[in-house]
């Protein structure tokens, strides 16, 4: 692996290795606001396997972890509808640094600070590879989806729209 396409590890690419996860790396140039279309296109990936991981909570202000298509919204209605909860809405993104551990824009689901629950819509379990944010801004881990499930019990939910 050439000198610059390597990155150096992050809580989540540790939490990948010590579980035994073969994963890919996938550095690119950081854009603040570009997100996941972004990364899909300078990566040429389509925005569909670029998974994005959102920081959210209930009307209790508990935490929890979304994993949505890189080219889909959330649909808090349908989220909070299928998890048993009133409502659901993004954290403020101080909030969601001070559960996750990480910087917005960089923002894995592995290695979080705080265990939380996570929530991935169903359709991209079905994929045969994603690609998602490796706990760092401009660095991306391609790996098998099932992993989710396997090691952070992600839960698939359908709440997914259209990204307009």
């Amino acid at each position: 692996m050439a000198r610059k396409d390597h990155v150096s590890e992050t809580p989540a690419t540790a939490f990948l290795k010590a579980h035994g996860v073969a994963f890919t790396e996938h550095p690119y140039e950081y854009v603040e606001h570009g997100g996941a279309q972004h990364s899909a296109e300078v990566l040429g990936f389509d925005p569909f396997t670029v998974v994005k991981t959102l920081i959210m909570e209930d009307e209790k202000a508990r935490p929890l972890v979304v994993l949505m298509h890189g080219n889909r919204k959330v649909s808090t209605k349908n989220l909070a509808r299928q998890i048993g909860a009133k409502s659901v809405e993004p954290c403020k993104p101080e909030v969601a640094m001070r559960h996750s551990g990480y910087l917005v824009g960089g923002t894995s689901p592995f290695g979080t600070r705080k265990q939380m629950p996570v929530y991935v819509e169903e359709s991209i379990l079905a994929l045969p590879r994603i690609v998602l944010n490796g706990g760092r801004r401009g660095y991306l881990v391609g790996l098998d989806p099932q992993v989710l499930g396997r090691l952070l019990g992600a839960k698939p939910v359908n709440c997914a729209l259209d990204d307009l």
